[in-house]
């Protein structure tokens, strides 16, 4: 950087398009030997900003510890697998198993529900361009009522892992065991905020079933299932007295159990 003989502005936009931690470093440097006070100023920002790339990029390092761990004793394709919907009252249950490849740039994943929606879309777009495999499944309304909603997310799940190509030799799982799976397990309590693989299936779930529940707002218009996605908020349980259960709604959970179906 030619500090000296370089406006403000355009210091400022050179800055601008720095994006790993080491270059950041570097122009706090040449900018620190500025003796014009934007110029520091602008140093401390790189500084600043190259702390949060680090720091990032060690938070990520130890979403990938266990996956790390389970491929140096020999496990050659582990997925992560995880599961959302099961507290709404409309709508199926919805799982995701994602293989990511050994190095994956997902700057920013994390737990789907600690995420904004536009967070999510983003990262959901970079899993499926980077990932080795997905595989979603869904549970049906009509399902969740004849088995209930805790064997439904588990065989939600169980669908996602036999659709995957290839075959996972280990799977992390969100808290719970998956049956009828012939893969090793490992549940991790709270695991879609400590394991790559596993909040990576979360975001991929969670993308996929609001997107199911947008277009049942588009065919049930008045409870805004676009906006709650099917949980019961004041305005969904207004709108379910209102005007009664869909077809959509669970039946076998209790705020929609005595209502008239439509």
């Amino acid at each position: 950087m030619r500090e000296g003989h370089d406006s403000l502005a355009a210091l400022r936009v050179r800055v601008s398009a720095l994006v790993s931690a080491a270059a950041l470093r570097r122009a706090a440097r040449d900018l620190a030997r500025d003796r014009r006070v934007g110029a520091r100023s602008l140093a401390g920002r790189c500084r600043g900003r190259a702390a949060e790339i680090e720091r990032e990029a060690r938070r990520f390092a130890r979403l990938l510890t266990l996956r790390k761990r389970l491929m140096a004793a020999g496990a050659h394709c582990v997925a992560g697998v995880d599961e959302v919907g099961v507290g709404p009252l409309a709508g199926p249950v919805v799982a995701a198993a994602v293989i990511l490849p050994e190095r994956p740039r997902l700057p920013g994943l994390d737990d789907s529900k600690r995420l904004s929606r536009a967070a999510r879309e983003r990262l959901a777009r970079e899993i499926h361009a980077q990932a080795l495999a997905i595989a979603v499944a869904e549970v049906s309304v009509e399902e969740i009522d004849r088995h209930n909603i805790y064997q439904a997310s588990l065989l939600a799940m169980q669908q996602a892992v036999a659709a995957l190509d290839p075959q996972p030799d280990h799977v992390l799982v969100d808290a719970r065991t998956i049956p009828g799976i012939s893969s090793k397990q490992t549940a991790i309590v709270g695991g879609d905020g400590l394991d790559a693989s596993i909040a990576a299936a979360s975001i991929v779930a969670k993308v996929h079933r609001d997107a199911i529940m947008a277009r049942l707002d588009g065919e049930y218009p008045g409870y805004g299932f676009g906006r709650h996605m099917g949980y019961g908020t004041r305005e969904h349980l207004r709108a379910l007295r209102r005007l009664g259960a869909t077809p959509v709604h669970r039946r076998s959970f209790a705020p929609v159990l005595q209502l008239p179906l439509l």
